[in-house]
C-alpha cells in the first residue's frame, strides 16, 4: 500500500507537514533551551550528582553518535553539518507527500528536530553540547542531549512503523 492517501475530489486526507513541522520545532526549541541552561550554569566537565545512575555534565562533542570521529581536525564539523542540513530537506520533501501516516511523520519530525538542534550547536560552537549522563557501575553511556533523545526516538519509532506495515502487508 502506499504511503499516504487522498480523497477522490483530488485534496489530501490529512493536514499536510504543518503540524510535523510544528513538532520538528518544538523539539528544537526543547533542544536549545535546555543547551542555553547547560552552557550557562555549568563549566565544561561540570557534574551535578542527581541520582545513583544518572548524572548532569556538560560536555562537548565534537563527533558524531559516541563521539565518532571526534578526534580528527575539524573537517567532520562541517561533514556532520552538511548531513544534518541535507537530511533535513529531506525529510521536509518526505513530510510533503506522507503527512497523513501518523507513526512514519512523527518519527520523520523527532529527527527533524534533533538534526536541526545539533546543527544549530554545531555551527554556533563547532561542537554539540551533551550533558544526560547515564551510568551503572562505574561504566557511562556517552553523554547526550535532548536532540540524540529525540533522534533515537524518531528511529525507533521508523523502525517499528515499518514492522507494522510488513505486517499489514501479509
Amino acid at each position: 500500500m502506499a504511503r499516504g492517501k487522498t480523497l477522490s475530489a483530488g485534496r489530501s486526507s490529512s493536514p499536510g507537514p504543518l503540524p510535523w513541522l510544528g513538532l520538528a520545532l518544538i523539539v528544537l526549541i526543547a533542544d536549545q533551551f535546555t543547551k542555553t541552561l547547560i552552557l550557562g550554569y555549568y563549566r565544561l566537565g561540570d557534574a551535578h550528582y542527581v541520582t545513583s545512575f544518572f548524572n548532569i555534565v556538560r560536555a562537548h562533542n565534537t563527533g558524531a553518535a559516541f563521539s565518532f570521529l571526534a578526534d580528527s581536525s575539524g573537517w567532520q564539523r562541517w561533514m556532520f553539518t552538511a548531513i544534518g542540513l541535507v537530511a533535513t530537506g529531506f525529510i521536509i520533501w518526505l513530510l510533503r507527500s506522507h503527512a497523513g501516516q501518523k507513526l512514519f511523520s512523527f518519527a520523520l519530525a523527532l529527527i527533524m528536530g534533533g538534526a536541526i538542534g545539533n546543527v544549530v550547536d554545531r555551527l554556533m560552537h563547532g561542537y554539540v553540547v551533551d550533558f544526560l549522563d547515564f551510568h551503572l557501575r562505574g561504566r557511562h553511556f556517552p553523554a547526550f542531549n535532548v536532540a540524540d533523545s529525540a533522534i533515537t526516538l524518531g528511529a525507533i519509532c521508523l523502525v517499528l512503523d515499518e514492522l507494522m506495515r510488513v505486517r499489514r502487508g501479509k
